[in-house]
C-alpha cells in the first residue's frame, strides 16, 4: 500500500508541469460545454454533444495520459529504478492509475452534470465511462511500458487513440462503419449512453468492455515484465 501512495503522490505533485497529460484531462470537457450551450439545431437528439465527446474523451484522455506518463518515467530510468525496488506491476499500474482514473473521472462528472441526468441515469452514466476509462488505462499503460522512448510510444498511441475516439463518431454518419465496429469498446459505450433511460439490452457492450479489460490487462503485464526483464539485464551487463 505504501509503494501505491508514494506513486500517487509523486503524480499528484508533478500534474501542472506535465502539460500533455493536463490537457487531456480539460479539452473535451470544455468542447462538450462550449458546442452544448452555442448549438442549438433542430431534430438533434438530447445530449448529443455530451454522448459523443464523452465517448471520444474515454478512448483519448486516460489512453494518452498512461502512455505519456509510463514512457516519459522509462525514458527518464524513473520507471527502472521502481522495478529495481520489487514494485509489482499492480501496485504500479495502482498508483499512476489511480491518479489518471480520478482526473478522468472528474472529466465524466462534468459530462454528467452538463447532460442533467437523473440520479440513477447519472450512476449508470458514470458507470459506464469509469469501465470505459479502466479500459484505455490498461491499453495506455501496456503502450508506455513496452516503448524504449516518449517518441515511440506516440507512434503506438496516437494512431490507436485517433482509431478509438473517432470511430463512434463515423459510426454515428455511416452504417457500413456501423456494422463493423461492434467490437470496438468505445463504440459499445457510446452505444450504451445512448441506450441510457431506453431500457436497451447491454449484455453485448458489458461483454466486448470485459473482454477488452482483460484482453489489455494481460497486455500490460507482459509488457511490464518485459522491460523488467530487459532492464534487469542491462544492470548485469552494463
Amino acid at each position: 500500500m505504501k509503494n501505491i501512495v508514494t506513486i500517487f503522490r509523486k503524480q499528484l505533485k508533478e500534474t501542472m508541469r506535465n502539460k500533455e497529460v493536463l490537457i487531456q484531462f480539460l479539452m473535451f470537457p470544455v468542447l462538450a460545454v462550449f458546442m452544448t450551450k452555442s448549438i442549438q439545431i433542430e431534430g438533434m437528439p438530447p445530449n448529443f454533444f455530451v454522448q459523443l465527446f464523452s465517448t471520444m474523451y474515454v478512448g483519448m484522455a486516460p489512453l494518452v495520459s498512461m502512455e505519456a506518463i509510463l514512457s516519459e518515467e522509462k525514458e527518464k530510468n524513473t520507471l527502472r529504478v521502481l522495478l529495481m525496488a520489487d514494485v509489482t506491476p499492480w501496485q504500479y499500474l495502482a498508483g499512476v492509475g489511480g491518479y489518471v482514473f480520478l482526473f478522468c473521472m472528474l472529466g465524466a462528472g462534468v459530462f454528467c452534470l452538463l447532460g442533467g441526468y437523473g440520479s440513477g441515469e447519472a450512476v449508470l452514466f458514470l458507470a459506464v465511462l469509469g469501465a470505459g476509462i479502466l479500459v484505455s488505462m490498461l491499453l495506455g499503460a501496456a503502450i508506455g511500458a513496452g516503448s524504449s522512448s516518449q517518441m515511440a510510444a506516440n507512434s503506438v498511441g496516437v494512431p490507436l487513440m485517433l482509431l478509438l475516439s473517432f470511430l463512434p463518431m463515423l459510426s454515428l454518419f455511416n452504417s457500413h462503419i456501423s456494422k463493423v465496429t461492434g467490437l470496438v469498446y468505445t463504440e459499445q459505450i457510446r452505444r450504451m449512453l445512448t441506450a441510457l433511460g431506453e431500457g436497451e439490452a447491454i449484455g453485448e457492450g458489458l461483454l466486448v468492455i470485459g473482454g477488452s479489460f482483460l484482453l489489455f490487462g494481460g497486455f500490460f503485464v507482459w509488457q511490464y515484465h518485459g522491460s523488467l526483464a530487459r532492464d534487469k539485464y542491462l544492470s548485469h551487463n552494463g
